[in-house]
């Protein structure tokens, strides 16, 4: 009998040390769902949080630079606006590269220069100077244009060194019989953007190749003054952006350009670094103060918008895509920045 109640007691205390046990587990279970249900909880609210504060971005970005890319960063800036940030303000202006450069390069400076030439050894010292770190994004290509009145019926095509000879000092070439002796025996007027502009300096130095202009060349600051000029003078020819060109052909014409195989006509599919093109292609910029962008989240944001979305408009504004691999590699180095 006395062994019949010791067994009994063994079993009563085993079964209670078994349910101790399990509800130890059990509070153990409920306590680790409990811990992954609040870090999870945790996370999401997190990502919320991220969400809201990307959506609600408010503040500036001021831009200026460039005319020629004027038009692209325009665009981008009205899209990112109205369908990403409508709390941020993006200010684009158009003073010229090297105008641009100067409202860049100084303390409290814009966030972005625009610009249709590369930053110059003087201009990076200056920003060494300051202690401004910048970041060259490339956007874009962009094909210089030879553009003359509708009326003009003999001069649409020509060949590039007949294009440099109209606008050389020493060129040779006033009358455009003196290209052909079948056209008309009229002088030709020169125009062009100014000093200001970076598509001004590409011209003169890279096509030029830094010899003087003709002294009665007229170059002007604002592109539209540019494209009216030539279109209510017969005789007159300018250079300038593809972009300026292809938003007026209902009021200029384009002169097809022979590099020694033919003729070729500036347009999208010709405009390329390595196309038929290629000799009066050029990549156009913008450049970032890195420095706005750590401390201006809508500035980041902005830059970041702008890589990801540039080939999405560039056609739309007159300018050729840059390759894939390039837009991802400025991604990635703004996403950097976070």
């Amino acid at each position: 009998m006395k062994l019949k109640n010791i067994f009994m007691a063994l079993m009563i205390a085993v079964l209670a040390i078994a349910l101790v046990a399990c509800q130890g587990d059990s509070e153990k279970e409920k306590e680790g769902e409990d811990k992954s249900n609040t870090e999870q909880k945790d996370n999401e609210n997190n990502k919320e949080e991220n969400k809201e504060a990307a959506a609600d971005l408010e503040g500036s970005v001021v831009i200026d630079g460039s005319g020629t890319v004027y038009p692209l960063m325009a665009k981008l800036a009205e899209e990112y606006m109205s369908n990403e940030q409508s709390g941020v303000s993006v200010e684009v202006s158009r003073a010229g590269t090297s105008a641009g450069f100067k409202k860049f390069l100084v303390e409290d400076g814009t966030d972005f220069n625009d610009a249709s030439r590369q930053i110059k050894d003087e201009e990076k010292a200056e920003a060494d100077k300051l202690g401004l770190e910048v970041k060259e994004l490339k956007v874009a290509l962009d094909g210089l244009t030879f553009v003359i009145n509708k009326e003009n019926d003999w001069a649409t095509e020509m060949t590039a060194e007949d294009l440099k000879k109209i606008f050389l000092a020493d060129g040779g070439v006033t009358k455009w019989s003196d290209i052909n002796s079948d056209w008309p025996d009229e002088k030709i007027n020169t125009y062009g953007p100014n000093e200001n502009h970076g598509t001004y300096e590409f011209f003169y130095e890279n096509i030029l190749e830094e010899k003087d202009l003709v002294d009665d060349v007229d170059l002007q600051q604002e592109y539209p003054t540019l494209v009216k000029m030539i279109e209510e003078d017969k005789n007159g020819i300018a250079f300038f952006g593809f972009g300026y060109y292809v938003n007026n052909t209902d009021k200029l014409q384009a002169v097809s350009v022979d590099f020694g195989n033919g003729a070729v006509e500036p347009s999208l599919d010709t405009i390329a670094e390595d196309g038929d093109y290629a000799d009066f292609t050029r990549p156009v910029f913008t450049y970032l103060n890195v420095d706005n962008a750590k401390e201006k989240p809508q500035v980041l944001d902005y830059a970041i918008y702008v890589m990801n979305n540039i080939n999405n408009f560039a056609g739309e504004t007159g300018f050729a895509p840059i390759p894939d691999a390039e837009v991802e590699e400025s991604v990635s180095f703004l996403e950097g920045l976070k």
